[in-house]
């Protein structure tokens, strides 16, 4: 039993930090960038959101209550990078981070819910007909949620050291890592099935 639970959870774990499937890592670091240690609250708040719409729409898939294209997702989720970059871009120094917090915590959950999409179909391979379902999810939810922490937590230090240190402001902090991600996901958008 105990075994299992690690499993569940290390296998979270490694959905997220896994170096060949990294636009989830891409999504944290343009969703972290534009904070600080002191924000670790409201950080903490919208990545437990977004792993509530990892672990929805994984809950909805297993059920078999949503299906959608592969195409689709792996095109959607390069874009929800995308936005959440520009608008880091466009943001920048305007302290837009710390307003409306129900469009920012809204938008995360539905980030969430595409990337859980994403994830689905290698989700149900994992599942066998004995496995209590809800609970595989929950331990796998787990694992996302350690790995994400961990994930906030070095982009935070580094935002810190290049802050305090190299004395980088937060603004050229934030446009640097926003552009360089963009970078990154614009040949995804570009290569995927979906505009195939």
């Amino acid at each position: 039993m105990l075994e299992n639970f690690w499993f569940n959870v290390e296998y979270g774990i490694n959905h997220v930090l896994d170096i060949n499937a990294y636009d989830h890592v891409l999504f944290l670091i343009v969703l972290t960038v534009p904070y600080t240690f002191k924000d670790w609250k409201r950080v903490l708040l919208l990545v437990s959101m977004f792993t509530v719409g990892h672990t929805l729409s994984l809950i909805l898939s297993a059920y078999n209550v949503v299906t959608v294209k592969a195409t689709m997702v792996e095109f959607l989720i390069p874009i929800t990078i995308l936005v959440v970059a520009l608008f880091n871009l466009f943001t920048s120094g305007k302290g837009a981070q710390r307003e409306k917090v129900g469009v920012l915590f809204l938008s995360t959950l539905f980030f969430g819910l595409v990337h859980g999409l994403g994830f689905a179909r290698e989700f149900k391979m994992l599942l066998s007909a004995t496995d209590n379902k809800l609970i595989l999810l929950l331990e796998f939810a787990l694992g996302i949620e350690l790995a994400q922490i961990i994930v906030v937590f070095l982009v935070l230090f580094l935002g810190y050291l290049v802050q305090t240190i190299f004395r980088f402001s937060k603004r050229d902090w934030i446009l640097v890592i926003s552009a360089v991600v963009v970078g990154l996901v614009i040949p995804m958008v570009i290569n995927s099935d979906f505009l195939a």
